[in-house]
């Protein structure tokens, strides 16, 4: 069994197993069949039978049907092993000529690295006591017409790895790993919600109106109803219609989109987690994200500290809490005279080279202030609080400050995780806000969302939380594109 030379151009490799092709059909045997039944996957046998030893193997024969893709062929003469993985564990396959069919002896010699097989036979030990199938019977499930990449030189640039994620997979072992681990977060999440007795619920895609946030939002056309529709920037406005309407507690798993820049920490299309709970404020949020997160990261990764590039992340309860100004002046050399006022802003924003200084707010200045002075130091988790009324129009004011919204930021290892707010429920200062929203940055107001605020809604705590982003934070990633299995990338030239 000859294993082909990974030296020769790549489009010799793929002629010859092309040409490969018409010698199995000739056999009798379809290159690509449609079914094969298994037994077990490759992962489950070897986790059902790798205690046993040879003597009980013998005793008590384990005869079984497995399939997966060729890692390996080592060939000697009327005899050979084959390794055979599932993607995650692999299992080693003995193939001697006299105890084959001669056409599925035939068949081993065309096969190649990456063809997915599949086997019968029975269970030994080997001299190494290396747990292995004697195969007595095997089909060619898929044959393979590009050979894959070599495990540790073959696909290792991170831009490529994100074009062509399957191969990503294949050749990088811990990227798999990350995959199941945000899929075991995304579980996680899900139990913890319920168990609290909040149900998971589903907002519309498309949306008349973009709103929930301030964003550029990606357009389309209803041909039916002749009618402009927005995906949605934010499920926000259609989860507190369903407060409300009488459910108490929402979440929603979601996937957003924003027609904006694509960085490490930005991707236009996004998963994020959204919940609404009646009765609750922001005060009470802190206390249950902290809860959230920390019980996912024990569930899911078994630890509270976070390895962060060269730094570490500390989960361990409580988290601190900063006022957006206090963040400010602890990680700057600027003074509360540099923040009192509109001109001591204005000059501090131009020494700290932040752009398009006229056309900010108050609010949007001191919020950029924050962003270029404290925002990327925040490593260890960090609640940032007091945010100003002009940047947060759909929060509750809190009490003794009108100027000032019960609205939290949390900040963990330099990058925004959760925004939250204890929600707006006055539907007249709610019109108010959203009107002067609208005027300054030429939006339109949601009337059937204001609509149902006028039917009442109780005090209310909302949340979102962005899936990605904690994904890179338990998998040490500090690129977004890595933990998303196909992101969006400028297409190369030609394609």
């Amino acid at each position: 069994m000859a294993v082909e030379d990974p030296q020769q151009p790549i489009e010799q490799l793929i002629a010859n197993r092309k040409a490969k092709l018409p010698s199995l059909r000739e056999l009798g045997i379809d290159p690509y069949p449609g079914r094969f039944r298994v037994d077990l996957s490759v992962t489950a046998a070897r986790e059902r039978f790798d205690q046993l030893s040879a003597q009980l193997l013998e005793e008590k024969p384990q005869r079984i049907r497995l399939a997966g893709r060729v890692q390996a062929i080592r060939g000697h003469g009327k005899a050979a092993f084959v390794d055979l993985s599932d993607g995650r564990a692999r299992i080693q396959l003995h193939l001697r000529r006299d105890r084959l069919d001669e056409k599925v002896w035939s068949m081993f010699k065309l096969l190649d690295l990456g063809d997915f097989l599949g086997i019968e036979g029975t269970l030994f030990r080997t001299r190494t006591d290396e747990l292995t199938v004697a195969v007595e019977d095997a089909q060619l499930l898929s044959k393979g017409l590009r050979p894959l990449p070599e495990k540790y030189h073959g696909l290792s640039d991170r831009e490529s790895r994100a074009r062509q994620r399957y191969l990503d997979l294949l050749a990088n072992p811990e990227s798999r790993a990350e995959f199941e681990i945000r899929s075991r977060m995304v579980s996680e999440i899900r139990h913890f919600f319920e168990n609290h007795g909040f149900i998971e619920v589903e907002t519309p895609m498309m949306q008349p109106i973009a709103g929930g946030a301030i964003a550029r939002p990606f357009t389309t056309h209803h041909n039916a109803l002749d009618l402009e529709l927005y995906l949605r920037i934010a499920p926000e406005l259609y989860l507190k219609r369903l407060i409300v309407g009488g459910f108490e507690r929402v979440f929603e798993l979601n996937r957003n989109f924003r027609n904006e820049g694509i960085s490490t920490r930005h991707n236009p299309e996004f998963s994020m987690l959204e919940f609404y709970w009646a009765y609750a404020d922001y005060e009470l949020l802190m206390e249950f994200t902290e809860e959230l997160i920390t019980t996912v990261a024990e569930r899911t990764v078994g630890a509270l500290t976070l390895s962060w590039g060269a730094e570490s992340i500390d989960l361990s309860r409580p988290w601190r809490r900063l006022s957006l100004r206090e963040a400010i002046l602890e990680h700057s050399d600027l003074s509360e005279r540099d923040l009192g006022d509109r001109a001591g802003m204005e000059a501090a924003a131009r020494r700290l080279g932040v752009e398009r200084i006229e056309e900010r707010s108050n609010g949007k200045l001191l919020a950029e202030l924050f962003e270029v002075t404290a925002e990327e130091r925040l490593i260890d988790p960090t609640f940032i609080i007091d945010f100003p009324r002009d940047i947060s129009p759909l929060a509750k004011s809190r009490p003794d400050n009108p100027e000032v919204v019960e609205r939290f930021e949390l900040f963990m290892g330099g990058l925004e995780l959760a925004n939250a707010y204890t929600e707006l429920n006055d539907p007249i200062e709610q019109r108010r806000r959203l009107e002067e929203q609208a005027e300054r940055t030429g939006g339109i107001v949601d009337e059937d969302f204001l609509l149902s605020l006028e039917h009442g809604m109780p005090p209310t705590g909302g949340e979102g939380i962005g899936i990605d982003r904690l994904v890179m934070l338990l998998t040490n990633r500090s690129s977004i594109r890595d933990v998303i299995l196909f992101p969006l990338l400028r297409p190369r030239d030609g394609e």
